[in-house]
């Protein structure tokens, strides 16, 4: 599943984010969802997230939500 639609991703959900420093090569970072940052329904490039771990991203791919 992609991470476009906010419905999708609860927090305890494991998913793949691009964090802002990896979005040019599109490297993929996997953690546990803490926050739900973005507050709009649906984003083109990825629901915003923050991780257990602190780091923060758009998410690229659901793997268990």
């Amino acid at each position: 599943m992609n991470g476009q639609n906010r419905n999708d991703i609860v927090p305890g959900s494991e998913v793949n984010i691009v964090l802002k420093a990896d979005q040019k090569t599109g490297k993929l970072t996997n953690g546990i969802v803490k926050d739900i940052l973005t507050n709009s329904s649906f984003h083109p490039h990825g629901i915003k997230v923050r991780l257990t771990d602190g780091q923060v991203g758009r998410v690229k791919e659901i793997i268990k939500a």
